[in-house]
């Protein structure tokens, strides 16, 4: 059911205009995916998303496979999903499909938020009107963003609860950057970043953590303003850290980076929707949720880049005066929503946040690969290994 925002003349007509908060069941969630084609030989990226969409037309998971920019990436999304459970198992699902007809097509499947040594220069970009638009507006800018993503989306039933959980969720993205941090290299050479896919994408336009809003009306009238002088053709365009989808009646978190074994992708998607829960039931309470300046929350988010699990953040909930790990930050939020984990059902695949906490993420992986003896196709192999294996 579409619902639309009583009394806002202003962005009548405008992509959030009509929403669906409210129509869907509460705390359903999504899980999207950006994944590598890789050569089977090279193990450099290879241009075939066409051959492999075709492939999977036919069958039933046609409509949960997609383009992006590149020619050389793929994106599978689940259905809507209950628990992160039935979720893990549709990304498991989408995963295998994809690989086997990779296999056939002489390719290799790779997740991690950058390829460690591929050349921006040497993609093709997606023959679609709205990425021939979208690097026809922004040039270098587009053109350089070989960068991959996982979004969750979360379901919340409400506009106006959807913007207080927004900015609530502002305080966990060093977290999340941090717990799925999966590149290190840009262009065959480690950065010294555990995550270069955040400092690429930074370039881009409308990236970052959000503003804050008053309200729903505010957002959609920043919206409705952007979308009336023709700066974007609808709120998609806008590549926030956390944003509502009005259309999906969603929250969504976009600010990790490609994570390469499944089983983490799960453990995120768990923590992500178990956040969103403690948050819309604090509000439900009628408690005011915290809510953060940008350029705090933006400090921490660069610390996470730089550091991963090991970044000295500022703990922004208590104002203490020295900085704290952003691992203690971690286990304080399991505290929190560890009870909200387990009345939807979650709390073993939150269990793997504690996981990623003992053995490291994937930037962490990546670099003990290359430590041993700085070959950087043992990172790529490392890399698709671990996606390409038979999870359930």
């Amino acid at each position: 059911m579409i619902r639309t925002i009583p009394g806002l003349d202003f962005a009548t007509g405008s992509s959030v205009f009509d929403h669906r908060f409210g129509s869907t069941t509460q705390f359903t969630l999504g899980v999207e995916e950006e994944l590598m084609l890789l050569d089977s030989d090279t193990l450099d990226l290879g241009q075939h998303v066409d051959a492999v969409l075709e492939a999977v037309k036919t069958g039933d998971l046609g409509g949960f496979v997609g383009r992006e920019l590149m020619q050389s990436e793929v994106e599978i999304g689940t259905p809507v999903c209950r628990t992160p459970s039935e979720a893990g198992a549709e990304l498991s699902k989408l995963r295998s499909r994809v690989v086997d007809v990779a296999h056939r097509k002489g390719l290799r499947v790779g997740s991690a938020g950058t390829h460690p040594f591929s050349l921006f220069e040497r993609q093709r970009i997606t023959a679609t009107d709205r990425y021939r638009a979208l690097v026809e507006q922004l040039q270098y800018v587009a053109r350089r963003e070989l960068i991959f993503g996982c979004h969750v989306h979360v379901s919340v039933d409400d506009p106006e609860k959807a913007i207080q959980v927004m900015s609530a969720l502002l305080a966990h993205l060093a977290e999340l950057l941090a717990l799925s941090a999966s590149s290190p290299f840009w262009r065959g050479a480690p950065t010294g970043l555990a995550s270069s896919r955040q400092i690429v994408f930074a370039a881009m336009p409308r990236t970052g953590p959000p503003p804050r809003f008053r309200d729903y009306e505010d957002y959609a009238q920043v919206v409705g303003q952007l979308e009336k002088t023709g700066c974007i053709a609808d709120y998609t365009h806008i590549w926030w850290d956390v944003r509502p989808h009005p259309r999906l009646g969603t929250v969504e978190v976009r600010v990790m980076d490609a994570i390469t074994r499944v089983e983490d992708t799960v453990a995120l998607a768990a923590y992500v929707q178990a956040l969103v829960k403690y948050y819309s039931e604090l509000s439900d309470e009628g408690r005011e949720l915290p809510s953060y300046h940008r350029i705090l929350v933006a400090e921490n988010k660069w610390l996470a880049s730089r550091y991963g699990l090991e970044a000295p953040v500022m703990d922004l909930q208590t104002g203490r005066r020295n900085r704290v790990p952003v691992a203690q930050l971690v286990r304080r939020t399991l505290r929190d929503v560890e009870p909200h984990a387990r009345e939807l059902g979650a709390e073993r695949e939150l269990e793997g946040i504690r996981e990623i906490l003992a053995r490291g993420n994937s930037s962490d992986r990546q670099l003990r690969v290359w430590n041993a003896n700085r070959d950087v196709l043992e990172v790529v192999t490392e890399i698709a290994d671990l996606t390409e294996r038979k999870t359930v």
